[in-house]
């Protein structure tokens, strides 16, 4: 049995989730998202929370079980209170700074680098060194994030490059004579 599929998903108020056969949809203050069950996973509402259960096949509905209540526990956090990844950069003369619909990033390079920032996404630049990246889906913000990072990922000698807030860069020891 799932420890995580058991826990029932508390809806907060302001946020509404309707279970429509295999479609979970969520609407709060944020937006409007929505989740397609896999068959072997049947969903209700019960006094205000949502309850994931499994059916059918009971081996593939246990496997899918735990998965598929974390997606939709994320589904109705999204809509609520939304997801932020903060990102940081270290290294002379490396900046961020959005210019319209896109961020611009100067990471060393002979050339900016221009990032279209999508739809569904916003992103702060409360410094020039610090990028902060938010939305309602957990799965895009961290991709988004992750893309970004990739431009100019941390090195381990003198930590130059864009890192997570949260993440700790392992320093090497450099050449010596």
């Amino acid at each position: 049995m799932s420890r995580v599929g058991k826990s029932p998903i508390e809806v907060p108020s302001g946020t509404t989730v309707t279970v429509d056969g295999q479609t979970i949809k969520a609407k709060g203050k944020l937006g409007e998202r929505k989740l397609r069950l896999g068959d072997t996973i049947g969903a209700d509402i019960q006094d205000g929370q949502l309850v994931i259960t499994p059916k059918g096949n009971p081996e593939k509905s246990r496997m899918m079980w735990g998965t598929m209540r974390s997606l939709a526990q994320s589904l109705v956090t999204g809509v609520t209170e939304g997801f932020t990844k903060n990102l940081e950069i270290n290294g002379v003369g490396y900046r961020a700074q959005v210019e319209g619909k896109n961020l611009k990033l100067q990471l060393g390079f002979s050339h900016d680098v221009i990032f279209p920032i999508p739809e569904g996404i916003d992103i702060k630049c409360e410094r020039p060194t610090a990028i902060s990246v938010s939305g309602a889906d957990k799965q895009r913000v961290g991709q988004i994030a992750a893309e970004i990072r990739s431009y100019r990922p941390p090195e381990p000698y003198k930590g130059k490059g864009v890192k997570y807030a949260d993440e700790f860069i392992y320093r090497k020891e450099g050449k010596k004579k």
